[in-house]
């Protein structure tokens, strides 16, 4: 297989980049059970970059509030066919400026990814869960994705409580994106994300979302991960919408699309969604204005 081109983290002057989310679990938040299969998995991923992903990410664990912990070599069951297969319908339909990145906290699942054909890697542990991690991504000379999330995705939504979420988050993803830069991650090869519902109430992640520009200053791409989130139901259950309505996650687009305009305007220039047309045609129109 051809060796894929280097991925490049969008930069503040850039333009806007989307990410499309692939995941291959039975038991993810919005669309789990979807993609298990690796041709419907591989049908889903070519859909989404015809549609304007820049990369497909791929993840074969749940990280849901919750959700139980799925061993590595079972992750990489799950994830080393799709990035291969993946890699190959792209560069076979002249999409090879498509990237694809591997979601796990597990260095050997990440390493198996990266030979199939991944280049990205996008851990919600922030390096903590594996201390290979770091080194992994400096041996490889691939970008990283460091995420704040409070707890585990089992415990994580048991009342988590901050003094200055905003703060906190930002000293947690510096601290972070300084032990990966120790252990030889080049700095333009980090980027951070607020983690948008890992571990935070719904006042925590309006927080962070209207604080966006204050991540965005630390120099670091910042990549929001806010699509179908459950605090979008909440806030339209507070706006008084009818019990039911907004609670399907497909229902939430709205929602998500206004989360995506307002970290355009904060400087984000990276959005990790289920719905790449519609977050590409909004962030188009953001542009343009």
């Amino acid at each position: 297989m051809p060796t894929p081109p280097p991925y490049t983290l969008p930069t503040r002057d850039g333009p806007p980049q989307v990410m499309g989310i692939l995941n291959a679990t039975p038991d993810s938040f919005s669309d789990g059970g979807r993609c298990l299969d690796t041709d419907t998995a591989v049908a889903h991923g070519l859909s989404m970059a015809r549609a304007g992903a820049s990369v497909i990410d791929v993840g074969g664990e749940s990280t849901r509030p919750g959700a139980e912990r799925v061993p590595a070599d079972e992750q990489r069951r799950r994830t080393e066919p799709v990035v291969r297969a993946l890699r190959h319908a792209l560069d076979t339909a002249g999409l090879e400026r498509v990237a694809i990145g591997i979601d796990t906290t597990r260095a050997p699942v990440a390493e198996a990814a990266l030979d199939a054909g991944a280049t990205l890697i996008n851990d919600v542990s922030a390096g903590r869960e594996d201390p290979g991690m770091f080194a992994l991504a400096a041996a490889r000379g691939v970008p990283i994705v460091l995420m704040h999330m409070q707890g585990s995705p089992g415990t994580m939504q048991d009342a988590p409580a901050y003094g200055d979420v905003v703060g906190e988050v930002e000293a947690f993803l510096l601290e972070r994106a300084g032990v990966a830069e120790a252990a030889g991650v080049a700095r333009e090869r980090i980027a951070i994300d607020p983690g948008i519902g890992f571990g935070k109430t719904v006042a925590h992640n309006l927080a962070l979302l209207g604080a966006l520009g204050r991540l965005v200053r630390t120099g670091y791409p910042v990549l929001l991960g806010a699509s179908r989130k459950r605090f979008i139901a909440a806030v339209e259950a507070a706006a008084g919408v009818e019990p039911g309505e907004p609670q399907a996650t497909d229902d939430r687009l709205g929602g998500t699309l206004a989360t995506t305009v307002l970290g355009y305007q904060a400087g984000v220039r990276w959005f990790r969604v289920h719905d790449v047309s519609e977050n590409r045609q909004a962030l188009n129109i953001a542009r343009a204005v």
